[in-house]
């Protein structure tokens, strides 16, 4: 295997990993009610606890990178990652296993913004990072989907854990292998926004504890008032300090043009939806319709193969047709949210709009999950929250998460307008190539 191949198999490999725990547990969810005696709406934390983190923390990860070299976090980031999977897999408790999700999560933000630059940096412009590119869309295309049949296949043939553990053999190959093939990258001089990283993190943390809680306690409950309304502030003060900010994370000019902020709350609302329908979906076939782990996953392979199809469609349908003749289906929608998310930002911004647009994704997931969630517990009649399994609650449970999945088409329903509204007119795809240099919208719509 020549050079260039052993460092694409490093960045594709880490991606994948990181890709994959999105979605690898989702399938062992059941199993994990049962195993660790969570509640029916704590359940939904196993997401949300490494999907915060990871959103949260993404564009810190980023200028991690630039400051202290892409290998270096890189490293760093794939050896927390794989520590906190050897952790979770060994969990003895819900609070130990959510704790070590959101380690995860930390690991992945810091890891997963370097895989992009170094496959930017390590491949020549030109035929040799076009495939690198291509290969690397394909991860991030099709790996969530796949992680699903996968999570389904280990569950049933050995544990919930696995889907954890076999992180680690991965995890630490990449930590021997990657100081040797990949090269480092130019650091740069600059500040941390760690106030603003912090604030943004723990506000929607916040916000979305509160949604999750209201469905067990109520909406009128002290601590979920006390957490929506602490949540709030501190999203607040990350407004205000993304103003100040010498060097803010998140500049707000990039909320400046309507297309690219309704790019944003399309893709809250569709990667909202899409893992509500994931997490739901298999615990109707798991606990209604009694498929075991590995039928579920069987079950979700007629979705994975057509989302992993459509990924290398995409770009070529999108220069084609334009991106809102394409905002049709759910692998064709992502590639033209990305695009629309960073057309027409300064070349100084680009990677601060890319980081935006993942963490839109991540922190988008964590609270529509979190909605729908509530809705899923104030559906429940009859079922005390925190024991819906039993065979008298199945006809309660699938009432609850067909009102759920309702609730998340009316979402898409909603994702649909604000494309109409905000997106359309698309600017055509001409201008969008030409308002980033030609590497970093292959980088986009990779992403």
């Amino acid at each position: 295997m020549g050079h260039r191949s052993r460092m694409l198999a490093i960045i594709l490999g880490s991606y994948l990993m990181i890709v994959l725990d999105v979605s690898i547990i989702i399938n062992a969810l059941p199993r994990i009610h049962h195993a660790l005696g969570f509640s029916a709406t704590g359940l939904s934390w196993v997401q949300n606890a490494y999907t915060l983190t990871f959103g949260g923390l993404l564009l810190l990860g980023a200028r991690a990178g630039d400051l202290f070299g892409r290998r270096r976090m890189f490293v760093t980031g794939i050896a927390l990652f794989t520590v906190a999977s050897a952790a979770g897999g060994a969990a003895q408790s819900a609070s130990w296993l959510l704790a070590a999700r959101a380690v995860q999560g930390a690991g992945a933000a810091i890891a997963a913004p370097s895989t992009l630059a170094l496959l930017m940096t390590s491949f020549p412009e030109g035929r040799e990072r076009t495939r690198a590119v291509a290969y690397y869309a394909a991860v991030a295309g099709g790996g969530g989907s796949v992680g699903l049949v996968l999570g389904g296949l280990l569950t049933s043939w050995a544990s919930w854990r696995l889907g954890l553990f076999v992180n680690v053999p991965v995890g630490v190959a990449l930590v021997l292998a990657a100081p040797r093939v990949l090269g480092e990258t130019e650091r740069q001089t600059g500040h941390f926004d760690l106030a603003g990283a912090v604030t943004s993190t723990l506000g929607m943390f916040a916000v979305v504890y509160g949604i999750v809680r209201a469905g067990s306690a109520g909406w009128s409950d002290d601590l979920t008032l006390a957490s929506l309304a602490g949540g709030l502030a501190l999203l607040a003060v990350f407004v205000l300090n993304e103003r100040r900010a010498q060097q803010p994370i998140t500049p707000l000019r990039l909320f400046a043009s309507r297309e690219r902020v309704g790019a944003y709350v399309a893709r809250v609302l569709f990667v909202g939806a899409m893992y509500g329908q994931f997490f739901f979906l298999t615990q109707y076939l798991q606990v209604v319709e009694g498929f075991s782990p590995i039928e579920a996953g069987i079950a979700f392979l007629p979705l994975t193969l057509v989302m992993f199809a459509f990924t290398n469609l995409v770009p070529t349908l999108v220069a084609r047709y334009g991106n809102s003749r394409v905002l049709a289906g759910a692998a064709a929608a992502f590639a033209p949210l990305t695009t629309a998310g960073v057309s027409g930002v300064a070349s100084e911004d680009a990677g601060a709009a890319s980081g935006l647009v993942n963490a839109a994704h991540q922190l988008g997931g964590s609270l529509g999950l979190g909605v729908l969630v509530t809705v899923f517990a104030s559906a429940l009649p009859g079922a005390p929250a925190r024991r819906i399994t039993p065979p008298a609650h199945a006809v309660a449970l699938a009432h609850a998460i067909s009102t759920s999945i309702t609730v998340g088409a009316a979402m898409l329903g909603v994702a649909l307008a604000v494309v109409l509204i905000l997106v359309r007119p698309p600017r055509p795809p001409e201008a969008v190539v030409e308002a980033l240099p030609a590497a970093e919208v292959e980088e986009q719509l990779a992403a």
